[in-house]
């Protein structure tokens, strides 16, 4: 029989193995926030005892995962000092406007259970439960949509600025489609007091961009149709259709209805904005668009991921022109589109 050196040749086991503890920095980094080491640090260099003095948390703990976070370059290490990187500070700070925290929360408490029946959602090809749909998806968004805030902000505002909304002299109509915390329709109204935005989303999601439009002085600027997107009356004449990461959960044949329909809501001339995380057309390289693939393997019966080239064919078909890319901070282009005039 041949040994384990022989079978394996010059091939190690290095590539496996690099992926056999992606699960741990995610909670790791949740075990930070969850006990206060970020927002501790936002004050100030400290050793492993200031900060379990700060939060409470045994230095034990502190100082086991405070090490695997300079490992994982989130902090910094002088001697026993820590410190905060610049992701840290402007992405791990519970007080700053980019917190990506709630993320987090999201990974361990919502999509980390279902990811781990993976085995036998890849055999039937069916989630165990669906998170587009109206009773189960109503309580997963509900619950995720206000982390998702921060992350979207920075796109949103590009396609604002994109759109040259800031000199528009008359009213600008945005449809802002499943809305969630109404972050693209928010971005864009900060622009400029002629925008007006029409927010459609489950009945329970509205309640928090509602919410969330008020705490930004936008209440007056908002009106919402509640329903699902087959369903609901999207109205007619709007300026700009925002579908922030939506197409992902939809599947292509809903995709197709969902673009068409939007087309028919924008007056002539109209742009509609999408954001999604796109694949390579050869479906190999761009790993965050393959991930989160299998992320919609495991949550939703159609969804998926989907490159440039594909969506732009949907948007042709529903009679939309000039599709492009527009390039944001993150990973995840926008994609915009006319209605021709």
């Amino acid at each position: 029989m041949a040994t384990p050196a022989q079978q394996s040749g010059n091939v190690t086991p290095e590539k496996v193995m690099r992926y056999a503890w992606g699960y741990a920095p995610p909670l790791i980094i949740e075990g930070a926030i969850r006990n206060g080491v970020f927002d501790a640090l936002s004050n100030g260099p400290m050793t492993v005892a200031e900060v379990s003095s700060a939060t409470g948390a045994s230095e034990r703990g502190l100082a086991s995962i405070m090490n695997a976070l300079t490992g994982l370059e989130l902090l910094t290490k002088d001697g026993s000092v820590y410190a905060l990187t610049p992701e840290s500070a402007v992405f791990l700070v519970s007080t700053k406007p980019s917190y990506l925290g709630g993320m987090m929360a999201h990974m361990s408490s919502q999509l980390i259970p279902k990811w781990l029946d993976i085995a036998n959602i890849v055999r039937t090809g069916h989630p165990s439960a669906q998170v587009n749909e109206a009773v189960e998806g109503a309580a997963f968004f509900e619950k995720f949509v206000s982390a998702l805030f921060p992350f979207n902000y920075a796109a949103a505002s590009v396609a604002a600025d994109a759109l040259d909304v800031a000199n528009a002299t008359h009213p600008v109509r945005v449809l802002d489609l499943a809305a969630g915390s109404g972050i693209w329709g928010i971005a864009i109204a900060q622009k400029s007091p002629h925008v007006i935005v029409t927010a459609v989303d489950w009945p329970g999601v509205l309640e928090v961009t509602r919410s969330t439009a008020a705490q930004f002085g936008m209440a007056d600027r908002f009106s919402f149709v509640a329903g699902d997107l087959g369903d609901a009356d999207f109205g007619t004449g709007h300026t700009i259709a925002a579908l922030g990461h939506i197409l992902h959960s939809e599947g292509p044949e809903r995709s197709k209805a969902l673009l068409k329909k939007a087309f028919d809501a924008l007056a002539p001339g109209g742009t509609i904005v999408i954001a999604e995380f796109l694949v390579d057309a050869e479906r190999s390289s761009n790993v965050m668009g393959l991930l989160f693939d299998v992320n919609m393997l495991v949550n939703t019966a159609n969804g998926g991921t989907y490159s440039f080239e594909e969506i732009r064919g949907w948007l042709e078909d529903a009679g939309f022109t000039k599709a492009g890319l527009v390039p944001v901070p993150g990973p995840s282009p926008l994609i915009f589109a006319d209605k021709p005039v």
